[in-house]
């Protein structure tokens, strides 16, 4: 049997580290309230499995591209897929409830490292006019596991137990590590400079600061002094944070990266695009659960048709991309967007399951239409000696814009409701079922909000400034890196 060329092989790695990932978080969403039970603990403990694993994520994001730069990108991804796997079997045989959160903490050391290190060892793998069959393999996971999580995460909390929520990380991880030390090359870049300690704080505080912020405003509501107060500290983190890296030589979050154009216009396609979905995907097993009965279960298999839909049409669109370029798919994937969100005015709560799964397989073609070309485009001006530092910048974009998308959604819906239904005789429960309807039509309003703005922002894009990635222009020796910049042993 022919030998797998060594781009497919990065592929198949990162692939099997990002769905143990990405399922783990989808897996613990279902059983949260299981772990409160177990636990004897109120949602405010509770929130700090998620919280703690967020905190140490935005610490490690920014500083991932520097560490794999130093000791090398396969040597980094393997001491992630450890620590995450080491740190899922502590989860697993928690006694207590800080057990529990210190090794979710753990975890997200691992987490922030996997994903940047990974995206970076896969667009270095792939050259630049085949970046979109390398999106076409992040579409993959990103897609399938979000989908299996609440249905195994359900099953196993239901039939087994909650340890065992974790304890599936161990195979999926003991593969990811195998497939790493047979398969990949180890990458060092010559020049990565010194460690920025200043950076360092300022980036994992700031943004775990702002992370935590935005998470609490939508829990708890924005009237809080305590919510104002971390997030003006995170502004001042933040600031701090702009401050220094635009000064120093070697910093830590190249923020001169966003300078260019695409990658700059890249980062704030990926705000829009994320806030749009991720807000709609808040709030449709909401709307499953609280308006039409369904447990986590059943809403996980009512929203399978958007995962399946997004991932065919993530197949198709990484072979137009190379025809058509990026510009023309932004602009259809962002009006796809727009239209959904007008389309989900029409929702009730009689809405028949077929239009329901229509609208869901419109909202997967939406989201595969804008995957591809806007990771590829981003990153077509991106030497191989930045790609690190990039794809560091570029996840901890992501997981801002996750948190907003899902802030801004919390909030609507909440003020939304609260003020519809205090116009109404709370004795009827018809009543107040159809003010929580308007409230949910309210809240997915934003989805097209950051989808007009994301349609205006994919103006910006011209398909000659990714030139690189729609034609080959390889090296004849298939030699894609930059010479002086990497050493591959």
């Amino acid at each position: 049997m022919r030998r797998l060329e060594y781009k497919w092989l990065v592929g198949i790695t990162f692939v099997l580290g990002l769905i143990m990932q990405i399922l783990d978080m989808t897996v613990l969403n279902v059983a949260l309230a299981t772990l409160g039970r177990e636990f004897h603990v109120g949602e405010a403990t509770l929130q700090w499995v998620l919280t703690g694993y967020l905190i140490s994520l935005a610490v490690f994001v920014p500083a991932s591209g520097w560490i794999a730069d130093r000791y090398g990108g396969k040597r980094t991804f393997q001491l992630a897929v450890v620590v995450f796997t080491a740190a899922s079997v502590l989860c697993g045989l928690a006694t207590e409830i800080w057990m529990l959160i210190g090794a979710r903490i753990l975890q997200g050391v691992g987490g922030g490292m996997l994903v940047p290190v990974g995206q970076a060892m896969l667009f270095r793998a792939f050259p630049a006019h085949e970046r979109a069959k390398a999106s076409a393999v992040l579409s993959v996971p990103i897609t399938i596991a979000p989908m299996l999580g609440p249905l195994i995460g359900g099953a196993l909390v239901e039939f087994a137990s909650w340890r065992w929520i974790f304890f599936i990380n161990v195979p999926v991880g003991g593969l990811a590590l195998l497939a790493a030390v047979l398969f990949l090359k180890e990458e060092q870049q010559s020049r990565p400079g010194r460690f920025d300690l200043p950076g360092f704080v300022l980036a994992g505080s700031g943004l775990a600061t702002l992370l935590v912020g935005l998470d609490q405003g939508a829990q708890t509501g924005w009237g809080k002094p305590s919510v104002w107060g971390t997030l003006i500290v995170a502004a001042v983190l933040l600031s701090g944070l702009v401050a220094r890296e635009l000064r120093t030589p070697e910093p830590m979050l190249d923020l001169r990266l966003l300078g260019d154009r695409l990658f700059g216009t890249g980062n704030g396609l990926l705000l829009c695009s994320t806030g749009a979905i991720f807000g709609a995907l808040f709030l449709l097993p909401l709307y499953l659960q609280n308006l039409r009965g369904f447990g986590p279960l059943g809403s996980g298999l009512v929203l399978m048709p958007q995962a399946l839909s997004m991932l065919a049409t993530t197949q198709l669109v990484s072979r137009l991309y190379t025809r058509v370029g990026p510009r023309p798919l932004l602009l259809i994937g962002f009006t796809v967007l727009i239209s959904v969100g007008l389309l989900l005015q029409l929702l009730d709560t009689a809405t028949p399951y077929w239009l329901l799964t229509v609208l869901l397989v419109w909202l997967g073609i939406g989201m595969g239409l804008l995957m591809t070309p806007l990771q590829t485009a981003a990153f077509a001006r991106i030497s191989a000696a930045s790609m690190g530092r990039a794809s560091s910048l570029f996840n901890a974009s992501r997981q801002v814009a996750t948190a907003l998308g899902t802030a801004v959604g919390a909030t609507i819906l909440v003020a939304l409701t609260e003020s519809y239904t205090s116009t109404v005789d709370v004795s009827v429960p018809s009543a107040v079922v159809q003010a929580q309807m308007s409230a949910y039509r309210g809240a997915f309003l934003a989805s097209i909000a950051f989808g007009a703005l994301g349609l205006l922002l994919s103006l910006r894009v011209r398909n000659a400034d990714a030139a690189d990635t729609l034609r080959d222009r390889s090296a004849p020796s298939g030699d894609h890196s930059h010479p002086g910049t990497t050493t591959v042993r």
